[in-house]
């Protein structure tokens, strides 16, 4: 699992940041996922390594420009760009209108089907691999936050133990090593879990913004090790964060270190806090380090793998 921003200002672009959006890429499964799509995001995603033909699914925060304004012409791209396979897109209430009317006047036909589900709190999608969550945070449309849950795994199969058990190679080592029970040929039972080792824990990914900070925000981001958290204020402009109920960076350090994330990204920066301005972004910086201080500043074309603790 790898996370690519691929935009960090917040409400404008700036020269050097364009706006929301980020790139969750899944390299098991060919796959990438996007959360928000600001305008911009498809020329983003051609500066960088990622193929627009992986991308399978976008989720949408809300529905205000700086994370929706790009994802029709993303999406209108993702044809062009040979993805036949099809784009599921979940979001909040009107994404689908809103898509319906742009596809309505711009006489826009994609050539792969779309799929778009309202999402509401609680689970939003499960397969074999994957379980993606949703909770409503406190802004002035209604937004939602997701956390991604790699399902774990069972531990390393243990095959020099298995052949000294004389159990014969083939398709039982498959089911012994998914961890189950399985009666061999001579009549013995076998516990695949007695051959394997501990669990191996799924990786756990958090994207929250636009928020003040909020209990269901520190409820998703319980033990992940990456919580990407909006920052567009610093701790002097709170009054500005709670007039237009986003975050500070002190906020979005609270939610991690209440949810014990491993670390903390900061995004959806202010253009007030470019350079020659009295407060810079490392300011903020230091204001979530001093109460997390596994925190760091994300900018566009950021990557970084999420691994397993421990």
């Amino acid at each position: 699992m790898q996370i690519t921003f691929l935009g960090t200002s917040s409400g404008v672009p700036t020269r050097s940041r364009n706006v929301s959006s980020v790139a969750l890429r899944l390299p098991q499964r060919a796959e990438v996922w996007l959360f928000d799509c600001g305008e911009g995001t498809q020329h983003q995603l051609l500066r960088s390594d990622l193929k627009i033909s992986q991308i399978t699914r976008i989720f949408i925060t809300h529905m205000h420009g700086d994370h929706i304004f790009g994802l029709m012409g993303l999406l209108a791209s993702c044809g062009l760009a040979g993805n036949t396979q099809g784009i599921d897109l979940y979001g909040p209430p009107g994404l689908e209108a809103y898509l319906h009317h742009c596809r309505k006047y711009s006489q826009t036909h994609f050539s792969y089907p779309i799929q778009v589900y309202t999402v509401a709190p609680g689970l939003v999608l499960q397969d074999t691999d994957f379980t993606v969550s949703c909770d409503r945070l406190d802004h002035r449309v209604t937004t939602f936050g997701y956390r991604i849950a790699e399902k774990d795994r069972t531990g390393h199969f243990d095959v020099q133990r298995a052949k000294k058990l004389g159990i014969p190679s083939g398709p039982i080592y498959g089911r012994l090593k998914r961890g189950e029970l399985v009666e061999l040929p001579d009549g013995r039972t076998i516990n695949g879990s007695d051959l394997c080792g501990p669990n191996i824990v799924g990786r756990k990914f958090a994207y929250c913004t636009d928020t003040i900070f909020c209990e269901a925000a520190v409820n998703l981001a319980q033990n992940v090790d990456v919580l990407v958290h909006e920052s567009t204020f610093s701790h002097h402009d709170a009054d500005l964060a709670y007039e237009r109920l986003h975050s500070t960076s002190t906020m979005a350090a609270q939610v991690a270190l209440m949810a014990s994330a491993q670390s903390l990204f900061l995004t959806h920066f202010s253009p007030r806090y470019a350079p020659g301005n009295a407060i810079h972004l490392e300011d903020l910086l230091s204001e979530a380090r001093a109460i997390f201080p596994n925190a760091e500043l994300a900018y566009d074309h950021l990557s970084y793998e999420i691994t397993r603790r421990g």
